[in-house]
């Protein structure tokens, strides 16, 4: 579904600050995958995404979705086929619009627009819905604008929006990382519910390895721009938190050595 082949991404290329963000990714999503990815922080999680969205373009290797290879294009152009939700429920909305008005933006994501009417009877009785489903009184309030509304009802209706019409990719960006506990739960079980029903390939990305490892059916670990561990199915059913929080520490014994030996 997509594929990024020796992938890497430098900020700061050829200056004492130079990052190499991304290191030789080679990473394939099948269609239907629900993949967590966690690490720590700067370890590259983010711009992962950025580089699949179109955010940013690899300095080296290739980029393809659906077998077209889409290294070179912008983020609007790769929008047919990428939905994206982000950590900050104030992005995925504009809250000055209404929510029938956000809710016609995103049926038309990736497509020609036009000057016809922004909304339609037809697109209003499809928006209730679809509102329905979130259970939160949105199909009530098609006229209200999106910025009255809570962090959590936002990051719901961005969710909808994302998913209404299928895309080929999912990218979540820590997208219940702003959100108070329990509104935080009810997001990730309905992220999961929808996924599950489109069987939306799927990348998320989370602190929480409890989440990690509950959530999806693979789990891949970046550290310094690099996956070192990509796990899947029955494998990834036996792990605990504990296993993880193993590697995670080795990882730091292995870097302060390396230290160590440059400082030597």
């Amino acid at each position: 579904m997509i594929r990024l082949t020796h992938c890497h991404l430098y900020f700061h290329k050829n200056s004492v600050n130079q990052v190499h963000a991304l290191n030789d990714i080679n990473l394939h999503l099948e269609e239907g995958d629900f993949t967590t990815v966690i690490g720590s922080n700067g370890a590259g999680k983010s711009t992962l995404l950025n580089c699949m969205a179109g955010c940013f373009f690899p300095d080296q290797g290739t980029v393809s979705i659906q077998g077209q290879e889409v290294t070179r294009w912008p983020e609007y152009k790769r929008a047919k086929y990428i939905a994206r939700v982000f950590q900050d429920p104030l992005l995925g909305t504009c809250p000055s619009a209404t929510i029938e008005q956000n809710m016609a933006l995103a049926l038309r994501r990736g497509k020609f627009r036009g000057l016809g009417k922004g909304v339609k009877k037809r697109d209003r009785d499809f928006f209730r819905e679809q509102l329905l489903h979130l259970d939160l009184g949105l199909e009530n309030r098609l006229l209200d604008k999106v910025g009255l509304l809570s962090g959590g009802q936002r990051q719901a209706l961005t969710m909808l929006m994302a998913t209404m019409l299928k895309p080929s990719v999912l990218l979540l960006d820590e997208h219940i990382a702003a959100l108070d506990p329990k509104t935080a739960n009810q997001i990730l079980h309905l992220t999961d519910t929808i996924i599950r029903e489109q069987n939306l390939t799927t990348l998320m990305i989370t602190h929480n390895m409890k989440h990690a490892l509950h959530f999806g059916n693979r789990l891949i670990m970046l550290h310094q721009g690099k996956i070192l561990f990509d796990v899947s199915g029955k494998e990834k059913q036996r792990l605990t938190v504990e296993d993880l929080l193993d590697r995670f520490y080795l990882l730091q014994k292995e870097e302060l050595a390396l230290d160590s030996m440059l400082l030597a």
